[in-house]
């Protein structure tokens, strides 16, 4: 459809200009994709009215793809329909209510930016843990959309851990509220002769009758956002039914979300870090088993090239820590007396430990130096909230320094979002460094991850308007990810899969579990009006062809 007059009955707006298209055919991803139309919808009245113009209207070829802020890395939120942006109109914090000394929830619309979200949230003394290092630029419907996580998700996991209860309008075009079941409360949904009854009956039978299938497949990570989570819907032993896990990293391929339910959690005040310089990993699983049996916080990495951008730019990070260039110079000389005296690292590991004072955290972070102590490692703790800051910058802020000043090369994440069980990371990391090295001369890129889960971030910068470095993408990606897969790894712990990595998920399961993802598809969205194309039905071909040439 071309016309925006055919959607009179809408109370939001909608943009058919040029300037409005050209804006909507972009993410955060390597993809241009141009819809033919952008609304704004205004509330649930409107997504109900478009799901059923769209089913009563099958000539028109009508697809519904839900857009928040923007920063997916996978093509997402693109589409050649229609992209509903949610900033616009669903971005009220309903409620923020605390109801412990330690928990709380919040209501939420998906359009909210999580920055806004947290600074509600704070007010109570209450944050959404699972926030991801985008914290400043994502809006929490597409932390739901892609199952995200982050620096805190090693302790309390990803964001699919705290929602409890969303709103969605599905296929027939009506809003459900959905939340966990007991098998009583299931029960009575599928005794219902509905829509809804009949999609709760469905899920059941397919989940039931595939349970050892799921439990099979379901990948040996600490988190994976590839595939549909149909392994956590049902489980037996609890007897919960969740659709939520089920929603939750679905890139909104079986409905429009409208509201989010989240659980939060009081923040701890302090901090402490213990930072590693690592110039020989083979002693890296051993200290990943060690600090995590402290419980930290986070655990995070950066490799020997983000180092060396952070020395070398040094003065860029002036005013990411708002400080002067002596001070911040200052906070840099640990790495600068390691680096004359010891050479450079491999990894630069630090893991944090939270708590409610100083004495307490620093006295975690001495007990879990300890426990390395005869692994004989360059070791610190740090002694000041500032040079905590320093470390998770560095590690946050990195990227964005060397696009800001690698000229005509613009980010291409592909093979951005890999994770594999920590104890092979001695293995992996160098094997994973050999199978990039020759594609150096066509990218520039740093490694920084979650150490303490095994996920590690590469995100090159690359002048795609050259036809090498387009050419390269595909078979980098089967090469990394084969070894990802030899490990028995993922191929997204948090970014998902979009439009780069659904032609891959062959790769990676069982035809007998592309069947289960493809026939869930079919019993939510049986018209497949919701974002077609990611998660299911994935075409190596046009994700190709869609890659932006310009940088």
């Amino acid at each position: 459809m071309d016309s925006k007059q055919e959607l009179d009955f809408l109370e939001g707006e909608a943009l058919n200009d040029e300037e409005a298209l050209q804006t909507y055919s972009r993410d955060a991803s390597l993809f241009e994709v141009k819809p033919k139309l952008v609304v704004f919808p205004k509330h649930a009245q409107d997504l109900k009215k478009l799901v059923r113009f769209a089913h009563e209207h099958p000539e028109k070829g009508i697809s519904l793809t839900a857009r928040s802020a923007g920063t997916c890395m996978t093509g997402g939120p693109l589409s050649e329909s229609i992209v509903l942006d949610f900033t616009k109109h669903f971005r009220h914090v309903k409620e923020v209510k605390k109801t412990s000394e330690r928990e709380g929830y919040g209501v939420v619309e998906p359009g909210v930016y999580y920055r806004d979200f947290e600074q509600e949230t704070l007010k109570q003394n209450l944050l959404l843990q699972s926030y991801p290092a985008s914290r400043e630029i994502c809006a929490v419907g597409g932390m739901v959309a892609n199952g995200g996580g982050g620096e805190n998700s090693l302790r309390y996991g990803k964001t699919d851990k705290f929602v409890r209860e969303l709103r969605c309008v599905l296929s027939d075009g009506n809003e459900y509220g959905v939340k966990p079941l007991t098998r009583r409360e299931l029960e009575e949904k599928m005794k219902q002769d509905t829509w809804e009854g009949r999609l709760y009956q469905n899920m059941f039978e397919l989940l039931d009758a595939n349970y050892d299938l799921l439990s099979r497949e379901k990948p040996k990570v600490t988190k994976n956002s590839a595939g549909y989570a149909l392994w956590d819907v049902w489980n037996r032993e609890t007897e919960i039914f969740d659709f939520t896990k089920l929603f939750c990293g679905s890139q909104g391929t079986l409905g429009l979300i409208t509201e989010i339910t989240f659980k939060l959690l009081r923040p701890h005040p302090y901090s402490t870090l213990l930072v590693i310089f690592l110039k020989d990993l083979g002693p890296l699983p051993r200290i990943v088993e060690r600090i995590l049996a402290h419980s930290p916080e986070s655990f995070e990495a950066y490799d020997d090239k983000t180092l060396k951008l952070a020395l070398r730019f040094l003065p860029g990070f002036v005013k990411l820590l708002k400080g002067n260039i002596f001070s911040l110079g200052l906070r840099f000389l640990p790495e600068l007396k390691m680096l004359l005296l010891g050479g450079m690292p491999k990894l630069v590991l630090f893991a944090e430990f939270a708590g409610d004072s100083e004495e307490e955290t620093r006295a975690a972070a001495l007990t879990a130096q300890k426990s390395l102590k005869d692994l004989k490692l360059n070791m610190r703790i740090t002694r000041a909230q500032k040079e905590v800051e320093k470390y998770f910058t560095v590690r946050r802020e990195s990227f964005n320094l060397l696009r800001n000043h690698v000229k005509g090369r613009r980010t291409a994440p592909f093979i951005d979002d890999l994770v594999v069980d920590p104890q092979y990371l001695a293995e992996f990391f160098p094997r994973l460094q050999q199978v990039l090295k020759p594609y150096e001369k066509y990218m520039t890129y740093t490694i920084a991850g979650h150490v303490g889960d095994g996920n590690f971030h590469i995100i090159p910068l690359m002048d795609m308007s050259k036809q090498e470095s387009r050419r390269i993408i595909p078979e980098l990606m089967e090469k990394v990810h084969a070894l990802v897969f030899e490990y028995g790894g993922s191929f997204t712990a948090e970014h998902n899969d979009g439009l780069i990595r659904t032609p891959f998920l062959k790769d990676m399961y069982s035809p007998e579990m592309l069947k289960l993802f493809v026939e869930t598809k079919r019993i939510f969205d049986p018209s497949n009006i919701f974002n077609p194309g990611k998660k299911v039905n994935g075409d190596l071909a046009y994700t190709l062809s869609h890659i932006a040439k310009e940088n």
